[in-house]
This record gives structure tokens, C-alpha cells and sequence, in this order.
């Protein structure tokens, strides 16, 4: 019987793009969410030292934070190794040693193929092939894991881990996350395995996965070697999907909460004023005044949700608005219960919006650092295109997570921030009105609606 001959590929064979011969190949230092770029602790469990999966001849591969393939050394003779994309057909790599261990410089979900042979001595024509492994998911472990210290990311991220194990029915997924997030989103997905970073260590996990895959915004990978497409171009939460190969159709998490019922009779509105950089803030000066008093007029009780009651650094804090009532400090479970039960939700590109998102509550949000496209899709999105905008969107720009007044194009200014000072009340309570139902109790109870003066100069503020 004649040997099958091999398709013919196109070959960007020994490209340092796509793979490296490397000596190690420590884990990235993460620029995920909240994370401060001076970082120097990487942000996820740290791989197996060798390649957890045995194969012919002392070889020894996985696809841990990329293909992973260590050949033993040898005196005489050579190694031929190969790497190849199946989906593609192209040939990512190639080489001849005596000893080595090869990366992907690729750490995003990729079908490998790796292929080793012995070119043995006095045989170097006709070299025997050892290793020929497809990748294959079927009765193996994958970890997919997400950096700690953040809320919005987590969750945009999370369905596409279920997505992921969806597409690989015979695969045991687990998800690497933050302790306080876990006990949200446990009972809503009993086939995925929910550990914390310590309790990886803590039980070895990492030295029996097959694969690994970190979820992170990657603001400096100019190659895309973290991710297929800058996180920029398709989204905060879209990323996952492209770095875990499937589906990138955004999709709220489902929540299971321990306590679903309503904290309160009368109807109410959740609102959170406070980010983790200034630029996500409303800085308009009477801006959450005006809709608080609004809120208020028109029937609903405000309460805020905010981790604290003031919030900021420097020059620039930002407090509970006037009116509101104070449930800062509550438990996450306990924000979403009342997120879940609320008419909606009004905030700022933060993780108590991606929260509210999860909870199926409506969401007006305030947002001009950050383009639509960067968040989940609602229909009550604000932003005036009119000013300055976009910034943390732009790939030319580097968004600086230790500086909290980072402002790229104006700091410094008279426009610092006129991305979000010149949206305007007006502007976010005609949003607002657009809401199906938004007002009917109090129409039904046949109450007159309180006139409300507005600002629309911020420079103006509007007496109390």
C-alpha cells in the first residue's frame, strides 16, 4: 500500500511571528481589567513547569499558554519538529535540533498539530516519525482563566467559557476566577468546574490540563499573540469569544442567586456613580443631581450601590448624589438581587453596569471614554458625539490604569474630561423616558409630576 501523501500547505515556516524556540516561557504580565500596568506578578496561575502530556520517546507536549513541546537532548542524530495550524493548513513552524524547548508565540485557541521526527544517524534522509498528535479535547481538562480584581470583565467574559465546552462536549472546563464572583454565576452552570486562583495551586491543577486559555484586555500585544484581533476593534467582552474560538455573539451570564426576592415594595431605580478612573465618571456637575430629583419626581426611590460612599483620589472624589439613598457597601449577591428587581439601572461603563446586564435589568449608561461597541449592547447607550470621545477605544492611545485623572488628549486643559461634563441631564433623562413603562405607577396613582429646573450650561449650577 502506497503511503497517503500529505496535502500540500502554505508554509510560513521558521516566521518568529507564529513560533519560537525558546528556553522558557514565563506566563504574561496581564493588563486585564483593574489591573495597573506596573503589575509584575502575572495575573494567572502559573503553567506546569514541563508539558503535561507524555508521548513517544521522552517527547513531551500540551497546549498550555500555547503549544508547548519539549524534545529530550540527544548526542547523535536530530529532532525534526513541526507545528501546523489544522484549521488553516499553514505551517507555523519548523525545525532541527538536538534539543529543545518550542513555544507558540500564538497563546490564543488555535487546532495544533505537532509532529516530531527522529532523523537518526547514517538515516537522515528517511526520518522515522514518533510523535503525531492532533489536537483533541475529548476526555482531557482545559483551563480557561480570568484575572482577579475585576467585575465587568468577568462577566462579559463568562458565557463564552460555557460556549467553549459547549464546542467540546467531551471536555472537562474549568474556570479559574475571583472568589467573589464565583457564587453568582455557581448554581447557573453546574458542567463547569469554578475554582479560585489559590484553590489552582493549592490542587495542583495545572499539572494534568491538556490546554489553557487567559482571558485579559492585552493593550500592548501589537503582535496579537494574546488575542487573534485587538480587544479594541471588537469589544471588551467580544474578546473572549475570538481568544476561545468560538461564537463571539455577546451574551449575558446567567446569575444564581441564593436570595431572589424583592428587598422593597415600592418601586426604585439602582444607580452607581463611581469608576476605577475618572474618565469613566460623569463629570458633569449638576448631571446626577438633575436625575436624581427626576428619578425622585416621577415616583422612585434611588438607591446606590456603589462600593462606597465616596470615592476618588487627588483633586477629584465623587460622592453619593443628593437624594439617593445609601446601600453602598452591599455584597455583590446582595447588588444583584436589588439590580434584579429594579424598574432599571442608570451608571457608567463600570462593572455594576455589566452586573445589571446580568441581572436582565435595563441599563442607561453614561459612557464617553469608551465607544458603544466597547460594551454590551443597550438600547439606552449615552454618549455626545459633539465632543471629545472615544479615547480608551482608540489603539493608538494607551489607557494608564495607575493614573487615575488620565485624560489622553486634554488633560491638563479646559477640555479634560468634556467627554462626559457635556452630557448633559437633559439628554440622559429623555433616555430614560424612552423606557418601556418608565412612569405608569405614578400616572396610575394620579399623582402630578414635580417640575424640575434644569441646567443646561455645567458651568451653571442650578440652586438647590
Amino acid at each position: 500500500m502506497k503511503a497517503e501523501k500529505k496535502p500540500e500547505v502554505e508554509s510560513v515556516v521558521g516566521n518568529a511571528a507564529s513560533a519560537a524556540v525558546v528556553t522558557s516561557s514565563p506566563p504574561p504580565k496581564a493588563d486585564a481589567g483593574a489591573l495597573p500596568a506596573s503589575v509584575t506578578k502575572s495575573a494567572y496561575p502559573t503553567p506546569a513547569a514541563e508539558p503535561t502530556q507524555e508521548s513517544a520517546e521522552g517527547i513531551r507536549f500540551d497546549f498550555n499558554d500555547g503549544c508547548r513541546v519539549v524534545l529530550p537532548v540527544r548526542a547523535s542524530g536530530a529532532w525534526r519538529v513541526r507545528l501546523q495550524d489544522l484549521d488553516t493548513g499553514n505551517v507555523l513552524f519548523e525545525s532541527e535540533n538536538k534539543g529543545a524547548r518550542i513555544n507558540s508565540s500564538k497563546r490564543w485557541y488555535v487546532r495544533f498539530r505537532v509532529e516530531v521526527w527522529s532523523a537518526d544517524e547514517g538515516a537522515a534522509e528517511s526520518p522515522r516519525l514518533v510523535v503525531s498528535h492532533d489536537y483533541d479535547t475529548a476526555g482531557r481538562e482545559v483551563l480557561i482563566q480570568f484575572p482577579i480584581g475585576t467585575l465587568g470583565d468577568t462577566l462579559g467574559w463568562f458565557a463564552y467559557c460555557e460556549r467553549f465546552a459547549q464546542a467540546h462536549p467531551n471536555c472537562r472546563v474549568t474556570v479559574a476566577l475571583s472568589g467573589f464572583i464565583i457564587p453568582l454565576v455557581q448554581g447557573a452552570y453546574p458542567t463547569l468546574n469554578l475554582v479560585t486562583h489559590v484553590q489552582v495551586v493549592e490542587q495542583k491543577l495545572v499539572e494534568r490540563m491538556y490546554a489553557t486559555y487567559s482571558m485579559g484586555l492585552f493593550f500592548d500585544d501589537v503582535q496579537c499573540d494574546r488575542q487573534p484581533i485587538d480587544f479594541r476593534h471588537v469589544g471588551l467582552h467580544r474578546t473572549a469569544g475570538h481568544i476561545l474560538g468560538v461564537d463571539p455573539t455577546e451574551e449575558a451570564p446567567r446569575l444564581a442567586l441564593i436570595d431572589e426576592s424583592r428587598p422593597i415594595d415600592e418601586p426604585y431605580v439602582c444607580i452607581a456613580v463611581q469608576a476605577t478612573s475618572a474618565a469613566k465618571t460623569w463629570t458633569n456637575p449638576n448631571g446626577w443631581r438633575e436625575v436624581v430629583a427626576f428619578l425622585k419626581s416621577r415616583g422612585y426611590r434611588v438607591i446606590c450601590i456603589d462600593q462606597k460612599p465616596v470615592h476618588g483620589t487627588g483633586i477629584m472624589w465623587t460622592h453619593i448624589p443628593h437624594g439617593a439613598e445609601d446601600m453602598t457597601g452591599i455584597s455583590l449577591a446582595e447588588a444583584a438581587r436589588w439590580l434584579r428587581h429594579a424598574d432599571f439601572f442608570v451608571g457608567l461603563s463600570s462593572g455594576l453596569a455589566w452586573l445589571a446586564w446580568a441581572a436582565r435589568t435595563p441599563v442607561v449608561m453614561i459612557s464617553g471614554y469608551s465607544l458603544p461597541s466597547t460594551e454590551f449592547n443597550t438600547p439606552y447607550r449615552i454618549i455626545n458625539w459633539h465632543t471629545c470621545n472615544g479615547c480608551w477605544s482608540d489603539p493608538q492611545l494607551r489607557f494608564n490604569h495607575t493614573d487615575f485623572l488620565w485624560c489622553p488628549r486634554h488633560a491638563g486643559t479646559p477640555r479634560q474630561f468634556e467627554c462626559t461634563r457635556l452630557i448633559t441631564s437633559t439628554h440622559v433623562m429623555r433616555v430614560i423616558e424612552k423606557i418601556p413603562g418608565f412612569g405608569k405607577h405614578r400616572s396610575a396613582a394620579g399623582k402630578t409630576p414635580i417640575r424640575i429646573v434644569l441646567s443646561s450650561d455645567p458651568k451653571t449650577p442650578t440652586p438647590p
